[in-house]
């Protein structure tokens, strides 16, 4: 039975709608990428047709699917306040990090384009703390 103590406040609630509106955005990115035409692609400016057009190994499409999933699905735990967030949380940083540490390794990034794939492994490790830390005060049980 859930009482006023443990409550969780208007802030808690706003963070879990913009982290799923964050993590929407990424299973949408997600969604384009695997389900691209070639004419949707051909639509596209050069620069962003390289991308489409690069190989990606198996393990990396796992890994990508793996953090806008679990990260979307731990949001949906937050917002119906169950503790299983934090699992989800987890495993969707451990899919962006793998991501992204390939991208570091293997494509040539500037300075602007950097700042994305460390902006969402860092949302992933705050969404981590989060849903930690709202276990702990039982907003989530």
């Amino acid at each position: 039975m859930t009482n006023s103590i443990n409550k969780p406040p208007i802030w808690f609630w706003v963070v879990s709608v913009l982290a799923l509106v964050w993590n929407g955005l990424g299973v949408m990115a997600y969604l384009g990428k695997a389900f691209a035409t070639d004419e949707m692609i051909a639509a596209l400016p050069e620069e962003q047709q390289a991308e489409f057009l690069m190989e990606y190994p198996a393990w990396y499409t796992a890994a990508f699917a793996l953090a806008v999933f679990c990260g979307a699905l731990g949001c949906i735990a937050l917002l119906i306040r169950k503790k299983w967030a934090h699992p989800l949380f987890v495993i969707s940083a451990i899919g962006a990090i793998v991501q992204h540490f390939y991208l570091f390794a293997n494509v040539k990034m500037t300075g602007a384009q950097i700042v994305m794939p460390v902006l969402v492994i860092l949302v992933c490790v705050l969404l981590i703390f989060f849903s930690k830390s709202s276990t702990a005060k039982g907003w989530l049980n």
